[in-house]
C-alpha cells in the first residue's frame, strides 16, 4: 500500500476518479509494494484500482492503451525507501572519500529496482528468494556486481557472510532466461589471475544469459587508513588481466557470435596497449562502465573532423583532463590544430590532489584541483571540461564548488562537454551550444 501524492489531470487514473491522498492498495487484485509492482500490474489496457479514501474502500477501473502510464505520482520514485548496501567491500570507493563532503555522496546504493529502472549494478546480497522469484516472474533483466564466483573470496571481499551464498541467485536467474550484464571490480592479489580466470569460466558456463561483462580496475584514493591493504594495477598486472579477459572474449565470439567479456578502457591505458577498434565493442553494451568510451570518442571526433569547416578568425581554447585520458585528448587536439591552422587547443593534465595521485580518471577531478593547477596558465577563451566531473544535471563538482566558482577564479569561460566526439569538436571550434 502506498499513498498517492498527485494525480495527473486528464490521465486514465484521473478520469476514473482517483484523487490525491488516496491509498493505492491493489491493481488488478495484486498487492502494490513499490514501483515495480505498479509498473508491471498497470501495464494492461483495463486496470482495476483498489483504493482507500478516508477509511472507505473504493474500486474503479481505468482504461488506457497498453503500457501507457496510469498518471499516479508518489512521494518517491520507487514508491518506497531506497535500499542501501549491506556490504563493506574492501574496494568500496565511498569508504575512501574524505570527510565533510555532501551527505548524498556517502550513501551506498544496492537497490535491485534501480538496476531495472536506471541501470545500477547490484550485488544481490540484500535480496531474498521472494525477490528473485519476482524478478523471474516479471522477466526483468538485471545488472549484477559479481566480483568473484569463489564463495569464500566473495565473503572476504564484501565483508558479508551471505555474499557467497547469494551467488546461487545468479545461476537461478540465468536458468530462468534472465539476461544479466555483469561487472567485476578487479583487485590485484585478490580476484585477478587464477581467480579472475575462475570467475570468467563460471560465468561463461551461464552463457548465453550473460549479456555482457566488464572488468574494471580498483580505484584507490589516499584516504585508506584502516582499510584492507590493496595495491593498484600496473602495466604488468593490467596486461595479465587483459590476456585472461580476451581469451574468454575470443571463445565467446567463436561460440556465440558476440564477445561478451570486456576489459575497461582504463586497463588498456594502464597496460599501455592500443584501444581496440569499434568492431570489438559491438554495440557498446558496457559503455557506462568505461568500456569503449575512448574508442567511441576517437571515432566520432575523427568523423566530425572530416566534415568540419572553419569559420571566423583565430581561436584559443584549453581542455582539462585526467592523466589516463591525456594522451588520447592530446592527439585529438593536435588533429584539430593540423586541420585548422587558426586553432590553438591546449590540453592540461590535472593531477588529482583531492583524492590522491593514484586516481587518474577525469570524472573524479574537482574544482579545487582545476583552480590550483590552472591559475597560472593561459587558457584562452574557454576551458573545456568533461561533464562527468559534475553532479548529474547540475554545475556542481564533487567538492561542492561550481562551474561559476571555477570561471571566477580562472577568469575564463568553462564549458562542460559530454563524452561525444562531435560535441567535443563543436566545443573546440566554438560552434554548437
Amino acid at each position: 500500500m502506498v499513498r498517492i501524492k498527485n494525480v495527473i489531470p486528464d490521465s486514465p487514473a484521473y478520469c476514473c476518479g482517483a484523487e490525491k491522498g488516496d491509498i493505492l492498495k491493489k491493481i488488478n487484485g495484486h498487492d502494490i509494494a513499490d514501483v515495480l509492482d505498479y509498473m508491471y500490474y498497470a501495464a494492461e489496457n483495463n486496470v482495476v484500482l483498489e483504493l482507500e479514501r478516508d477509511g472507505s474502500e473504493l474500486v474503479m477501473t481505468a482504461e488506457k492503451d497498453e503500457y501507457d502510464d496510469l498518471g499516479l505520482e508518489f512521494d518517491t520514485f520507487l514508491m518506497d525507501s531506497k535500499r542501501s548496501c549491506c556490504n563493506k567491500c574492501v574496494f568500496c570507493f565511498i569508504d575512501q572519500m574524505p570527510p565533510g563532503m555532501r551527505e548524498t555522496l556517502y550513501f551506498k546504493d544496492d537497490d535491485a529496482r534501480l538496476s531495472f529502472l536506471q541501470g545500477n549494478y547490484v550485488t544481490l546480497t540484500n535480496l531474498e528468494q521472494s525477490d528473485i522469484d519476482r524478478i523471474i516472474k516479471m522477466k526483468l533483466n538485471i545488472n549484477v556486481s559479481v566480483h568473484t564466483t569463489n564463495p569464500e573470496l566473495r565473503v572476504k571481499m564484501m565483508n558479508n557472510r551471505f555474499a557467497g551464498e547469494k551467488l546461487k541467485y545468479i545461476r537461478q536467474l540465468a536458468e530462468a532466461g534472465i539476461q544479466m550484464n555483469c561487472q567485476i571490480v578487479c583487485c590485484p592479489g585478490l580476484n585477478d589471475g587464477a581467480e579472475l580466470h575462475r570467475t570468467l569460466s563460471d560465468l561463461y558456463g551461464l552463457m548465453p544469459n550473460i549479456s555482457s561483462l566488464a572488468v574494471v580496475p580498483v580505484g584507490l584514493s589516499k584516504y585508506r587508513e584502516g582499510l584492507y591493504p590493496l595495491t593498484p594495477f600496473d602495466k604488468e598486472t593490467a596486461s595479465a588481466a587483459i590476456d585472461i579477459i580476451e581469451k574468454f572474449q575470443k571463445q565467446a565470439y567463436e561460440e556465440y557470435g558476440r564477445r561478451t567479456f570486456f576489459p575497461s578502457d582504463e586497463l588498456y591505458l594502464l597496460a599501455e596497449r592500443d584501444i581496440p577498434s569499434a568492431e570489438n565493442y559491438e554495440e557498446y553494451p558496457q559503455y557506462e562502465n568505461g568500456v569503449g568510451m575512448l574508442r567511441s570518442l576517437i571515432d566520432e571526433f575523427s568523423s566530425a573532423l572530416e566534415d568540419a569547416e572553419w569559420q571566423g578568425g583565430e581561436r584559443h581554447v584549453s581542455i582539462a583532463t585526467g592523466y589516463l585520458a591525456y594522451d588520447t585528448l592530446k592527439k585529438l587536439a593536435e588533429m584539430a590544430e593540423k586541420r585548422f591552422p587558426k586553432l590553438k587547443c591546449g590540453v592540461c593534465r590535472i593531477r588529482n590532489d583531492f583524492f590522491g595521485d593514484t586516481i587518474t580518471v577525469t570524472g573524479l577531478i574537482t574544482a579545487r584541483d582545476l583552480i590550483s593547477q590552472l591559475s597560472d596558465k593561459s587558457l584562452g577563451s574557454e576551458l573545456l571540461i568533461s561533464s562527468s566531473m559534475l553532479r548529474s544535471c547540475s554545475e556542481v563538482f564533487l567538492d561542492d564548488l561550481t562551474v561559476n566558482d571555477v570561471e571566477e577564479s580562472l577568469k575564463t569561460v568553462v564549458r562542460a562537454v559530454g563524452n561525444d566526439g562531435y560535441e567535443l569538436l563543436d566545443a573546440i571550434m566554438g560552434t554548437g551550444c
